[in-house]
């Protein structure tokens, strides 16, 4: 079909993630708009490439450009832009409405699009676990959640959030039973940092970019989906069952950051998570803010307990922490696991702020309330070389890692790793089993 001359002029301000989704299910196939092109922010190195034509459809010939963020105004008046549409999470009220101004400003409309537009059904029963910030745990939730639903003798397959940062001709749809299939794909840290720890449990976990194929892929494998989210971001996928973690140590960010809030409201099950290392009081209070934006969602609670290898050993020695990259970046959190299981250990840390470099240095300007720890940022070889350098470059006993990917197999340095691990454990008093069983017998009578 030919496009209209009057079709609406539109660029999509993303991060390589719900921006593809947003355009395969509202504008691939619609002559009445036209997508001159994508932004890109958040993530090192995903600007200037192209989307390319063969994920684009018969409208978009010659593929989509991928624009740095920062050149909005630039990209707006050059391209006659009618409509500007966001696209990304995990980020403040403020910065949504700020970008807004700019549109505004230029004479664009400024679009929100909404769960009912964009959610996929599925003919498979779905369970979404999200989280009102990123590094809330939601990841450890869906896999207990897995290995609940395994117990019970489901087929489950889990859909992740996408994370196409590599080639994306070759990211349509993405199959993981095994860390061979994360190497044929040449996954990048962060991607493996999410798939690993399902597949070393045995879950097959579907991503990639084009999600109504994903999705039929999943559904052909399982008896239940459980989309196990990125970010703050709500489901690509209509959920039948949706948990929304909520972070004990960050009180008081139930209705500051998008999509977050709205991820709260919607939520059928509240679950406050890093209950251990939360006051009393400070749990309390996320709990009454929760039920204040959500009063109908009962409130479950549980917690990430930590354990290291080899922490005895660790008292008075000097250690490097390497941290999950996306709590301690855009997730806001000074430090996490490794940092607080090194502490207990009685170990010395080492900041490793003077030693970074490359890009590794660039994140510490970038993000400022990072603490003495090293962000595990492996977005492209590059920034796998970079955090390599700044390992070595750090003159330590150990290193205590605590992302989920297997950081000594993947960079090799010249010191013991030794791994902080977490999974999620229920709180007695505040039990999730028993709503999940009130869900899955619902499904049993039909």
């Amino acid at each position: 079909m030919p496009r209209p001359e009057a079709a609406r002029r539109v660029v999509i301000l993303g991060a390589a993630g719900r921006d593809f989704h947003v355009f395969q299910t509202l504008y691939r196939d619609d002559p009445a708009h036209l997508v001159v092109a994508f932004t890109a922010t958040q993530i090192p190195g995903i600007a200037g490439r192209e989307f390319p034509a063969e994920l684009a459809g018969p409208l978009y010939p010659d593929g989509i450009p991928i624009l740095p963020e920062e050149r909005l105004e630039e990209i707006c008046r050059g391209r006659r832009v009618d409509e500007v549409v966001f696209a990304y999470s995990d980020v403040t009220h403020a910065h949504v409405m700020h970008l807004a101004s700019r549109a505004l400003a230029l004479g664009a409309d400024f679009r929100l699009p909404g769960p009912a537009a964009t959610m996929l059904r599925a003919t498979r029963p779905v369970i979404a676990v999200t989280a009102l910030r990123t590094g809330a745990g939601k990841s450890p939730v869906a896999r207990w959640l897995a290995r609940l639903l395994i117990a019970r003798g489901y087929r489950v397959a889990v859909i992740r959030h996408p994370m196409p940062y590599g080639q994306l001709q070759r990211q349509r749809v993405q199959r993981f039973a095994s860390v061979a299939d994360m190497e044929a794909a040449r996954c990048t840290v962060e991607e493996r940092e999410e798939y690993e720890p399902h597949v070393a449990l045995g879950t097959v976990v579907f991503a990639g970019i084009d999600y109504a194929a994903i999705l039929r892929a999943a559904e052909a494998e399982a008896d239940i989906l459980v989309w196990d989210g990125g970010n703050n971001d709500f489901p690509f996928i209509r959920p039948d069952l949706m948990i929304a973690v909520a972070d004990a140590l960050r009180p008081d960010q139930v209705s500051t950051h998008h999509p977050g809030e709205a991820v709260a409201r919607m939520a059928d099950i509240l679950l406050i998570n890093k209950t251990g290392a939360a006051p009393a009081a400070e749990v309390a209070a996320l709990a009454a803010r929760l039920a204040a934006v959500n009063p109908a969602a009962p409130i479950a609670r549980g917690d990430l307990p930590v354990t290291l290898d080899g922490a005895a050993t660790l008292a008075g020695r000097r250690v490097l922490v390497v941290e999950d990259g996306p709590t301690v970046t855009h997730g806001g959190m000074p430090h996490g696991a490794g940092f607080l299981a090194a502490t207990r250990a009685g170990a010395v840390i080492v900041d490793p702020r003077p030693f970074a470099v490359g890009s590794l240095r660039e994140a510490y300007v970038a993000y400022p309330h990072l603490g003495p720890v090293l962000p595990a940022l492996g977005y492209s070889q590059a920034q796998v070389q970079d955090l390599a350098a700044s390992i070595a470059a750090t003159e330590v006993d150990a290193v205590v890692s605590a992302t989920p990917a297997d950081i000594g197999a993947l960079v090799r340095p010249n010191r013991p790793v030794l791994r902080a691990r977490y999974a999620f454990a229920e709180d007695p008093s505040a039990p999730l089993t028993p709503l999940l069983e009130r869900f899955l017998a619902s499904l049993a009578a039909g």
